[in-house]
């Protein structure tokens, strides 16, 4: 398992936008399991809607990719771990349920593709076991500066 403040030292984001609370699973090189856990006090609440609030399709998708960067950190020989991992795209999105204040998401990754310096994911996210969000994605490591 892996917390926070070690997810903190992995990814560059922080509050308000670090969006994996704990890694649950992982196997190097192959696949994670991490948890976001969705609370009514995140400031994109405040907008997205008042009165009925949905987590952002494209901030569940953020926390997909944000756990698929911790894995591809974890995958790599250690001198790549000091190199920013980028995200490069997404395709075949699909939302399935909303996600609400209260929800945990479980976001699962595997790697699919990993060539040179791309890098790609499939991931699904659930919450109470049924699916409400997947994506392919794919990321690019990036040179130090």
């Amino acid at each position: 398992m892996i917390e926070i403040k070690e997810i903190m030292n992995i990814l560059p984001h922080s509050y308000p936008f670090l969006l994996v609370d704990r890694i649950v699973e992982m196997e190097e090189g192959r696949r994670i399991v991490g948890i976001k856990n969705v609370t009514y006090n995140e400031p994109f609440f405040a907008g997205h809607f008042p009165g009925r609030p949905i987590m952002p399709g494209v901030l569940i998708v953020e926390a997909m990719a944000q756990t698929a960067g911790v894995l591809a950190f974890r995958s790599m020989p250690e001198e790549g771990q000091k190199k920013p991992v980028y995200f490069l795209g997404i395709d075949n999105v699909r939302f399935r349920k909303p996600v609400v204040p209260g929800d945990q998401l479980r976001l699962e990754l595997e790697i699919t593709r990993h060539r040179q310096s791309v890098w790609g994911f499939k991931g699904k996210a659930f919450v109470d076991g049924k699916l409400v969000a997947e994506a392919d994605l794919l990321a690019m490591l990036g040179d130090e500066k």
